[in-house]
């Protein structure tokens, strides 16, 4: 149980008892049940962003709890992630290369959850809503201000390779091409045939932090790891300067995900 989840908690039911209202009651005021209620006063249950919402509104907190949800989404993510998803919030550019799945950055909440109901051991259904909503969140950063510098190359099979029903493969090549008519964004795809490249050693992501400190990352079956030696970083960003010379051009490779979906 996150220790933020915890000092939400505690926090919650101090402000519920300064508005002089009990667990039931403030349940009512806001919508959610007795049992919601105490399991996130309890931190057994982490607080969504509509029930934060609903609590400032009715407890007239003043912003405090608003102030966590942040924290409290991050805590939701695979504890492996966790460190860099710190990093990532803040960074000034953030350069991906994903050649097997969509980029967590752009997956439709249908993507993600079909991703975590695929884990192995199996997740809960409670734990892959977590996953899910953390991921969702994180997907601030595409918007945020001031605005950061994102670059994702998608190899082409991890385009065609089917994650849930047609539908939602439908409507994760339209998000992808949602997000890059964005004026900070760049989607390139990587052909398939391509031949060797330095992408085939797996996927990777290159960012500048907003103390313009460039890192690496990267992870495989639950283990994440960040690259702060800046001979490893520095070989990153090479490889990665590669790999968006031999993929498809933004324009390109926009064609090739319209005319997926209009094959569909």
């Amino acid at each position: 149980m996150p220790g933020v989840w915890s000092a939400y908690g505690v926090l919650l039911q101090y402000l519920r008892k300064r508005a002089g209202l009990n667990q039931q009651q403030l349940g009512e005021a806001i919508g959610y049940s007795l049992e919601q209620v105490a399991s996130v006063e309890q931190g057994r249950r982490p607080a969504k962003v509509a029930f934060t919402v609903a609590a400032e509104r009715a407890l007239e907190a003043g912003g405090v709890l608003e102030a966590l949800q942040e924290e409290v989404d991050r805590a939701k993510l695979p504890r492996f992630f966790r460190s860099f998803a710190l990093i990532e919030a803040e960074v000034v550019s953030r350069f991906s290369y994903d050649p097997l799945l969509m980029p967590g950055l752009l997956q439709t909440e249908e993507y993600a959850r079909a991703v975590f109901a695929g884990h192995c051991p199996p997740l809960s259904e409670e734990i892959i809503d977590q996953h899910t909503e953390a991921r969702l969140s994180r997907q601030k950063l595409l918007t945020r201000v001031p605005l950061a510098e994102l670059s994702f190359i998608i190899s082409e099979e991890a385009l065609r390779d089917p994650v849930g029903s047609p539908e939602v493969m439908r409507a994760q090549w339209q998000r992808l091409l949602e997000v890059g008519a964005l004026r900070n964004v760049d989607v390139q795809v990587m052909p398939a045939q391509r031949g060797f490249h330095p992408g085939k050693n797996g996927p990777f992501v290159v960012v500048e932090t907003h103390e313009h400190k460039h890192l690496g990352y990267f992870e495989s079956q639950g283990v994440g790891c960040v690259v702060s030696e800046s001979t490893e970083v520095s070989a990153f960003a090479m490889r990665y300067g590669k790999l968006r010379s031999q993929a498809l051009n933004v324009e390109e490779s926009a064609r090739l995900i319209e005319r997926m979906v209009g094959e569909t």
